[in-house]
């Protein structure tokens, strides 16, 4: 059994709770026990595994970006789809549920468990990733 650590970017609550909902079940499905902590934004999600590394067998990165007004947008979502990517390159197990939307209605669809659940997603590539490093390890 394995134990997971999901990461979230608490910043919209009601987006966060069905992401959280998808990627725990799956988890669990699985077999696997978890945890779950809360960090201020998604550029601080590749911070929190990189601290956590040591302690756990995979990760799943969740959040919620969604275009606004500014650049501000562009910078979250490439700088914490970088940063989970670095992590992974040096051998972390990690499934990336951090969406990047145009709007909120995008992100429900993909949020909502009986939808697109990239929650759940996340979680099952966190578990793939962990067995192809349980693999090839």
């Amino acid at each position: 059994m394995a134990n997971i650590l999901i990461v979230e970017a608490r910043f919209y609550d009601h987006l966060n709770d069905l992401l959280l909902a998808g990627a725990r079940a799956a988890i669990e499905a699985a077999g696997h026990s978890h945890e779950t902590i809360t960090v201020p934004g998604a550029l601080e999600v590749p911070g929190a595994i990189a601290l956590a590394a040591e302690s756990y067998d995979a990760f799943v990165a969740l959040g919620v970006v969604i275009r606004g007004e500014t650049y501000h947008f562009e910078i979250v979502a490439g700088e914490s789809a970088r940063g989970i990517m670095a992590l992974t390159m040096d051998g972390l197990a990690i499934g990336n549920g951090i969406l990047t939307t145009e709007n909120e209605a995008q992100a429900l669809t993909r949020a909502r468990p009986d939808e697109k659940d990239k929650g759940g997603e996340a979680a099952k590539a966190a578990l793939a990733m962990l067995e192809l490093r349980t693999r090839f390890g």
